[in-house]
């Protein structure tokens, strides 16, 4: 059987590959999860009850843009939050998940060619292993620029040759980011913005954990584009709202990008469910819940920067849920410390690839702040003690 080569090169998906590392050997004491970022804290106590009155929308075709409340509870908190106001019609789809947006709209935008060359889709080294396979899936070449402790754990678009920018189509950033917590400021974007007017592509925004920080609000592209075509903002629930297993959010950007994607999902999409869609409604209504669930993770930073915080190579995390932390050799780091202790760890070359000047994740290991405070701290100490 033949099967295409444009996927033959993919390494091992980080969990299965975290589970051949790990799983043949004893664990070292209580086993603590601190590698996947799946959250744990409570997610509103009125779900359920949206959740049933709404029942009766399992029997009906979803429609395919999202139920117009939903679209408009999207604009409403976009505007709450970002100060910009989209139009629920043409500037925003929902989701299911923004795994679903983050690889189909680089299958919509991408082109085909671009100056009469392949594609290029930048794409932040570690990253989120979506972003590569899109790339692929689209037929452009995934550029792996590396986010290293020198530029703020950020590319730096600076360096990066001409002639890549004239082939460039799609740019993915993640801020907050994932894994390191690094925050774009304003300056950042606005010098991004720029580079994709120069060069004309489209930044894909992944914005999902941009309600978890520790001080000030993460800006947002949103807030700063003066021209919505050059921009896809994506967000969830999953991290905002604790609802993972909702798969829920949404793209927003431009009406001429959104339309191509809305007309590749009538034929390739799943809309959510009617039901899922007046929970989500009712979710980006709530802000109540929100700064809770913030506040949570605050005492969680707290935790790690009172454990780890005098380890070398220790960054505190700006946002988001993760430590990122500087082992010298994270898959060894990983072993030992799963044998030694029973806490379950992510090496960072696992989100990573090798490219010039080396693999940015080989040295790191990725800690996920979401268990619960008790077994956080736990997980935390036993750490530092392996280490």
């Amino acid at each position: 059987m033949v099967f295409p080569e444009r996927f033959s090169n993919l390494p091992e998906y980080a969990f299965p590959r975290l589970r051949a590392l790990l799983d043949h050997h004893i664990p070292g004491g209580d086993v603590i999860p601190m590698s996947i970022g799946e959250p744990k804290h409570a997610f509103p106590d009125f779900v359920g009850d949206v959740m049933a009155s709404a029942m009766g929308g399992f029997a009906k075709y979803p429609p395919n843009d999202g139920s117009p409340e939903l679209r408009e509870a999207i604009a409403a908190w976009i505007a709450r939050r970002y100060g910009a106001t989209l139009d629920p019609d043409r500037n925003i789809l929902p989701l299911n998940g923004t795994r679903e947006g983050l690889f189909n709209a680089a299958l919509a935008l991408s082109p085909e060619a671009k100056n009469g060359q392949k594609p290029a889709i930048l794409i932040p080294n570690p990253f989120y292993q979506c972003y590569a396979v899109a790339a692929l899936a689209a037929g452009a070449e995934p550029v792996f620029l590396p986010t290293r402790a020198e530029t703020d754990f950020l590319p730096d678009f600076a360096a990066i040759p001409e002639d890549v920018l004239a082939r460039t189509t799609i740019v993915y950033l993640c801020s907050p980011s994932n894994p390191q917590g690094a925050v774009a400021d304003r300056d950042y974007w606005r010098r991004l913005l720029h580079l994709a007017e120069q060069h004309d592509f489209i930044i894909f925004a992944d914005e999902c954990y941009s309600e978890i920080y520790r001080d000030d609000p993460p800006p947002g592209i949103l807030e700063l584009a003066d021209n919505l075509d050059r921009v896809i903002a994506f967000h969830s629930l999953s991290k905002r709202s604790n609802l993972p297993g909702l798969r829920s959010g949404f793209a927003a950007g431009g009406a001429g990008p959104i339309a191509e994607m809305k007309q590749l999902r009538n034929y390739t999409g799943a809309p959510l469910p009617l039901p899922v869609q007046a929970v989500s409604a009712a979710v980006w209504a709530d802000e109540a819940h929100v700064r809770a669930n913030r506040a949570l993770y605050r005492e969680k930073y707290a935790a790690a920067d009172a454990i780890l915080g005098d380890l070398p190579g220790y960054q505190s995390p700006r946002a988001g849920f993760f430590v990122w932390l500087d082992v010298g050799d994270g898959e060894a780091a990983a072993l030992r410390i799963w044998t030694k202790t029973g806490v379950r760890v992510l090496p960072g070359q696992y989100l990573s690839r090798a490219a010039d000047g080396g693999d940015p994740g080989a040295a790191f290991i990725r800690i996920a702040l979401v268990a619960e405070i008790d077994d956080l701290s736990r997980g935390l100490r036993a750490i530092r003690t392996c280490l």
